[in-house]
């Protein structure tokens, strides 16, 4: 069981060890929120590439350090290479993340991400809607938005990390989960629910520290508390939406450990609480 100072500690390190080593991190992702995606990686350190057609995207996916599929939009073609990537990514033992946006009610992507359900994702991100329906509890939120509370997705969420995912269940309180334990990160704004990509992108932060380590949670956790500090310091400087989108790329290219150390705001929860 580690304490929240361990996993603020790993963090820490783990932001300086993104940056000394650059994750190459695939982005398999929806055609909204691609460029904000990159941009985010590069911000931070991380070093981007959107390979998302057949014939490529699986031989790519064994050289990435992580890999992000994200079902915004699944066009024919993507689909294809989802798979593709998957197999690649599986093949090279690299840890890949799953974004399952908007299932539930949609039933190419519902499908879709029922059987990348299957492949064995390293780490399943969502809000609390998709996290529901994905487990087979639930028809999804509003479209992308969710229409339950993270509380409500916790038993969803323990039911797929039984098959060995981390699971992070998104909203104004974190929910992160593995087999042994259960982490709440309270950092972020609302704000990042009014720009494009805010909650996508993070699944592509996942992707890169989770090539930084196969401690799956810590580094969950690690990436979660990055992106929502670096929120809160950039919606302290800007004035609304617009403002707050540069200023978050700003903050995230700068945010350091004592920044950690001092807005990090982590719970360790007992199993069986």
């Amino acid at each position: 069981m580690r304490t929240p100072e361990q996993l603020l500690s790993f963090s820490q390190s783990a932001l300086l060890e993104l940056r000394e080593r650059s994750p190459l991190v695939q982005c398999i992702t929806n055609t909204v929120v691609t460029n904000f995606t990159a941009n985010v990686l590069l911000a931070l350190g991380a070093a981007p590439a959107m390979v998302d057609i057949p014939k490529e995207a699986g031989s790519f996916a064994e050289l990435a350090s992580g890999l992000l599929i994200n079902l915004g939009t699944p066009h024919a073609e993507q689909r294809e290479a989802m798979l593709e990537a998957v197999s690649g990514a599986n093949r090279a033992d690299s840890p890949w993340l799953l974004d399952p946006v908007a299932v539930g009610s949609l039933p190419v992507r519902t499908a879709l991400a029922q059987q990348l359900r299957g492949l064995r994702p390293s780490v399943i991100r969502g809000n609390a809607s998709e996290i529901i329906a994905l487990a087979g509890s639930g028809r999804g939120g509003r479209g992308v938005d969710a229409a339950d509370e993270v509380a409500a997705a916790q038993e969803s969420a323990i039911t797929l990390a039984a098959a060995g995912s981390v699971v992070a269940v998104s909203g104004p309180t974190d929910l992160i989960l593995d087999q042994q334990q259960r982490v709440l990160s309270s950092n972020g704004t609302p704000i990042l629910t009014r720009i494009t990509g805010g909650g996508c992108a993070l699944g592509a932060v996942m992707a890169a520290f989770a090539g930084l380590s196969n401690d799956r949670l810590a580094s969950t956790v690690a990436a979660v508390s990055v992106y929502t500090v670096a929120a809160e310091i950039a919606s302290s400087n800007s004035q609304g939406p617009g403002s707050f989108a540069p200023a978050f790329l700003d903050s995230l290219a700068s945010i350091g450990p004592d920044d950690l150390a001092a807005r990090a705001k982590l719970t360790v929860v007992q199993v069986g609480q």
